[in-house]
């Protein structure tokens, strides 16, 4: 028998999708709700409270360019005017979603990306909504591993797209691409058939999206990632059938602001004794 979705992931996942997402006056209002809970209520810390003395760790020295990619990975939410250009986005999904490497396993080839898959599945697919890079005409693409190329799929893209995938976020209009990141989901069933490799495949989209991230960091870029989509909207305009194939998780990049400000809440303050970001300037 073909796998498929097991009920559980399926409760899971059908029961979650199309969450409606908060916008203008209450999304205010909600925010608000918060801020008046929090008095009598506050969130749960931030960490847990340690217990005993503990062991101290010796780290040697956040020195060199792979210690200041990490520290300086942000969420972005302003971008610069400069359009991205072909280059830096195809670093960039080359080194994120394009593999390195294939190999045999059972039942035929795998593929080695700069991300952990289970079982090197690698569900993910990219399909890039190109909005201000240089040379590239604005449209929606996919991104082909194999080839490394951006193969058309529908020949419109606008900031006004950008506000459908991503409903109440009108700040990544100005965004130079966003990149939806959908899972083909029986190549995992095919190995893994329970509702735990619902799990695996939540788990395959965050790594990819933490090493889109680090990458976009490294080029000088600012990047940011969300699932809160308009998941039918971008699976209709996509042409996938949100079964077999479903939207689930986007992530955008653009170039930085001239002041170099990231910060969505002013209040920020660094931890003693670490080293400030040089995006925190």
């Amino acid at each position: 028998m073909r796998a498929g979705w097991d009920p559980l992931a399926a409760l899971f996942h059908f029961g979650t999708k199309d969450a409606a997402i908060l916008q203008g006056v209450d999304a205010e209002t909600f925010d608000a709700g918060l801020e008046r809970r929090a008095e009598s209520d506050p969130p749960p810390p931030p960490v847990k409270k340690p217990v005993g003395r503990g062991t101290s760790l010796p780290a040697r020295p956040f020195v060199g360019e792979f210690a200041r990619v990490l520290l300086d990975r942000r969420t972005w939410r302003g971008f610069g005017r400069r359009a991205m250009t072909r280059t830096e986005l195809g670093t960039l999904l080359h080194l994120t979603f394009g593999y390195q490497m294939s190999g045999r396993t059972q039942g035929g080839e795998v593929l080695f990306k700069t991300s952990p898959s289970g079982g090197a599945c690698h569900p993910i697919e990219a399909y890039v909504l190109a909005l201000r890079v240089r040379g590239l005409a604005r449209a929606l693409y996919h991104y082909s591993p194999q080839t490394r190329r951006l193969h058309a799929v529908r020949p419109v893209a606008s900031p006004e797209l950008t506000n459908a995938y991503l409903p109440g976020q009108s700040w990544y209009a100005e965004a130079g691409a966003v990149v939806l990141m959908t899972a083909v989901l029986p190549r995992v069933w095919w190995r893994y058939p329970g509702a735990r490799s619902y799990r695996a495949i939540l788990l395959d989209a965050g790594h990819v999206c933490q090493t889109f991230c680090l990458v976009a960091t490294w080029l000088g870029l600012a990047p940011f990632c969300t699932m809160a989509l308009g998941d039918s909207h971008i699976e209709r305009d996509l042409g996938i059938d949100g079964v077999g194939e479903v939207a689930l998780y986007a992530a955008g990049v653009g170039s930085r602001p001239p002041d170099g400000r990231w910060v969505q809440w002013p209040g920020h303050r660094p931890v003693p004794g670490r080293p400030r970001p040089s995006s925190n300037r």
